[in-house]
């Protein structure tokens, strides 16, 4: 197969978005073996081209990248116009992937995008107006598609119910984890015994409600908060997991909860949301809480500590089972059934 990806959320730091789209392509070409062909494409702005450049550093792929001065104004009349279709830039294929960032048009080919999770569609007010406009139509343009990915079940479900989208089109592709994310190596040092949390002030990482915990837990712990250290940059996460005694994620809304295995496999014990978007990310080897109640969060903190190991071995197990391998083997396997 010949299968042209969009690469252009790589043109910014990279999080959650960023982090699966490179994971699912790292896993493809491993699983490849050179069978088939990865080509790599997107019209991306002068600022992210070097981030772009250095995430792809290594990927055996071919690279069709536009250096425009207005990146998401160009993709987002790319995709409103229609025209010209992107093989006049990548040639031939038989699979076109895109992302939540543009729909660009196609003549031929199997067509495909993914959803990470219906965040804006269900909670357009917490949101930001862009933010749910691109997501809404990408939703609409996933109606369109002959293959849709979903990175967990729930998000599958999620997408059958919300735009009616058939089961038989969509294909669950967990994520994997980072080999980096391991129990040994650096640790960070925060002067005394902390906890660590990715979450931050947008509404669906909740971070006010962490806070509101540790009033009574500060002097036990302090807390050291993905929100106020600003972005991290990937190579510094483990560190930042491995140092604590304990890893807290309260989100309110997710499509899976990648930062959940990262903790697991560097050997943290962790306190997850109870909403069900995490009950894949967490399986059985996380303590649950109402993401919205600080008592409840501050409690299943202090019983994370108390079954420490078991929980550490629990999340070491359950981390081993999500390998970008396998995700780059349901990608492959989800283009060829459509072909």
């Amino acid at each position: 197969m010949r299968i042209a990806y969009d690469v252009t959320p790589l043109s910014h730091p990279r999080t959650g978005v960023g982090n699966y789209v490179l994971g699912a392509l790292r896993g493809m070409a491993e699983a490849s073996a050179g069978a088939d062909e990865l080509v790599v494409f997107g019209p991306v702005s002068i600022r992210g081209r070097p981030l772009l450049q250095q995430a792809l550093n290594g990927l055996p792929a071919e690279r069709h990248l536009v250096t425009v001065p207005f990146a998401h104004a160009t993709r987002r009349a790319w995709s409103r116009l229609g025209r010209p279709p992107a093989e006049w830039f990548v040639g031939g294929f038989d699979v076109l992937h895109f992302t939540d960032w543009m729909y660009p048009p196609q003549r031929s080919g199997v067509r495909v995008t993914m959803i990470h999770d219906l965040g804006p569609l269900r909670y357009p007010e917490k949101l930001h107006a862009r933010t749910v406009r691109m997501h809404t139509a990408n939703a609409e343009q996933a109606r369109r598609c002959d293959v849709v990915f979903a990175n967990a079940e729930f998000t599958a479900r999620d997408v059958v119910e919300t735009l009616g989208i058939p089961r038989e089109r969509i294909r669950v592709a967990y994520p994997g984890v980072d080999r980096a994310f391991e129990p040994e190596g650096e640790r960070h040092e925060a002067g005394r015994p902390y906890a660590f949390t990715t979450a931050t002030a947008d509404w669906r990482k909740n971070l006010e409600t962490v806070r509101a915990a540790w009033r009574g837990l500060e002097e036990e712990l302090a807390l050291v908060a993905l929100g106020d250290l600003g972005y991290v940059p990937h190579e510094r996460l483990p560190a930042l997991y491995r140092g604590a005694e304990v890893f807290v994620y309260p989100s309110r809304f997710e499509g899976f909860g990648i930062p959940v295995l990262e903790a697991m496999a560097c050997g943290v014990p962790c306190v997850v949301s109870s909403h069900p978007s995490l009950d894949e990310a967490a399986g059985d080897a996380a303590v649950r809480a109402d993401p919205d109640d600080a008592e409840a969060i501050a409690a299943a903190v202090r019983e994370a500590l108390s079954r420490r190991e078991e929980l550490v071995e629990r999340g070491l197990v359950h981390a081993r089972r999500f390998t970008w391998l396998e995700t780059g083997r349901a990608h492959l396997q989800g283009y060829a059934d459509a072909l």
